[in-house]
């Protein structure tokens, strides 16, 4: 980082308007996290897909976007965050025009991987742009509306996506849910260039591709038989290859300390996570989204594949969620200084109130209504409150210099624990059978999506526990300074 980027923020002459530009391609970016969802099972019939690739569809993306987060950050440190930003959002649109013509899951879940690659690119420049260009108040209504995007745009995907398929516009069936992108992304392209002026690369800083070359095939060694162990049968070679993967990480983190020991500039900062808050809040927010991604993986699949209902209905059934989320999202920040380091607790608290909401509609036949609008509200609630908590208190006490480390850490962590949610609490739904295969029935999908949240449950309550602990390392540091 130059000695420019560390002085104090320079004031845009029109910060607002370029604030909603760079949070409209934080938006396009997250929409695609969710927005596929409501489609899994007119793609299956329409492609031929099966339950791990439709799978590797969903978590294809947030695979390349988590395993490239870090990376994407650094490239904005060195190449300008500007200029990185308008590529990632260049990328993202042909890559989304090449998912919505796809002729073959191949060719779809090979346009998702690029697809997460350009998100990974966009994303971890627009907290570092905020952190950087907005002081005081301002950055605290910033990143009050960097929160309500994360809460918005993920869950308006799933109303966005039924309608869209539901429309079947042109007789275009699920096409049109990538190329929607395309116009949006125009848009940023025309604009952002005129709000946001260029910022000086920090050409003291390099890429650490050797960091990459290990952290790439580490982390697909983990998930990836994760997400295929099930369709195989688990045999040796998913488990041989998950240790592989976590030895390769092993050397990653003594490659990344030698490296910073030596002066350099390692690819994942490991000193970062000492940083009081970082660890708890990347800890907590991995548990709060694994939950969360596992959740619209199966229940959408419940809705439509045991259920029968269409895509526009599961949107709409998820609606009261998008909207608890967004309006929670938004607001938090307003609730006092004082009580908001607890907040990520009473987040992970509501969740698991929805998810034990949702065993208990479920035991008693209640498939919708009343009863399933509490829980999904519940769960809306929660993760409007916990996602901004949790990112804002993570780099709370994160120095300028460190913040591209810091923001790539997180958003990496946000969209691996996506992943490993979709692969391992879907994988708890499809071990009933293949939703909508022969013998697929609506008791089966009741009972899959029962035992499911169980396990909901239990990973958003292991979240309250470390949430905790994160209110507890925010107070003693708050004491400290007070001293």
């Amino acid at each position: 980082m130059t000695v420019a980027e560390l002085a104090p923020p320079t004031r845009t002459r029109t910060p607002w308007p370029m604030l909603v530009v760079l949070l409209l391609g934080h938006f396009m970016a997250l929409l695609d996290t969710t927005i596929v969802n409501v489609a899994v099972p007119t793609i299956r019939a329409e492609l031929g897909a099966s339950g791990a690739a439709l799978q590797l569809v969903i978590g294809g993306y947030a695979i390349a976007y988590s395993m490239l987060l870090i990376t994407g950050a650094r490239l904005g440190d060195i190449h300008g965050r500007r200029r990185v930003y308008l590529a990632g959002v260049a990328i993202f649109a042909v890559s989304s025009l090449v998912c919505g013509l796809a002729p073959n899951i191949g060719v779809l879940i090979a346009a998702r991987l690029v697809q997460g690659a350009a998100a990974a690119m966009t994303v971890p420049q627009v907290m570092s742009i905020i952190q950087l260009r907005f002081t005081g108040q301002a950055r605290a209504v910033a990143f009050s509306a960097y929160s309500a995007v994360m809460s918005v745009g993920m869950v308006l995907g799933l109303v966005v996506g039924g309608v869209l398929v539901n429309a079947d516009l042109f007789g275009t069936s699920w096409r049109p849910i990538f190329m929607v992108n395309v116009p949006i992304a125009v848009v940023i392209l025309a604009l952002l260039p005129r709000l946001l002026p260029a910022d000086a690369p920090a050409g003291s800083r390099r890429l650490d591709v050797s960091g990459l070359a290990v952290s790439l095939p580490a982390v697909s060694l983990v998930v990836a038989p994760l997400v295929l162990g099930r369709e195989y049968g688990w045999p040796a070679w998913t488990f041989a290859a998950m240790a592989a993967g976590v030895g390769l990480l092993v050397v990653l983190v003594g490659m990344e300390q030698r490296i910073r020991a030596r002066g350099g500039d390692p690819l994942i900062d490991v000193a970062v996570l000492r940083r009081p808050g970082l660890a708890l809040g990347i800890t907590t927010l991995a548990l709060l989204m694994a939950a969360f991604a596992g959740f619209l993986f199966t229940f959408s699949l419940h809705l439509q594949a045991g259920l029968g209902d269409t895509a526009l209905r599961t949107g709409m059934t998820l609606a009261p969620m998008a909207v608890v989320f967004g309006a929670v999202g938004f607001s938090w920040a307003r609730l006092p200084a004082s009580v908001q380091h607890l907040l990520p607790a009473v987040a992970l608290a509501l969740c698991t109130v929805g998810y034990l909401g949702l065993v208990v509609g479920l035991r008693n036949g209640s498939q919708t209504g009343p009863a399933l609008w509490v829980a999904l509200s519940s769960i809306g609630a929660g993760l409007g409150l916990g996602i901004g908590t949790l990112v804002t208190h993570s780099v709370r006490f994160v120095p300028p210099a460190q913040v591209g480390d810091a923001s790539g850490l997180l958003m990496s962590a946000l969209q691996l624990a996506g992943v490993v949610g979709v692969a391992a609490i879907g994988g708890v739904f499809l071990a009933h059978d293949e939703p909508g295969a022969v013998g697929w029935t609506r008791a089966i999908s009741t009972t899959a999506m029962s035992t499911t949240a169980w396990v909901l449950a239990a990973a958003a309550a292991a979240g309250v526990v470390a949430a905790a602990a994160l209110a507890r390392s925010i107070a003693i540091r708050r004491r400290a300074e007070a001293r």
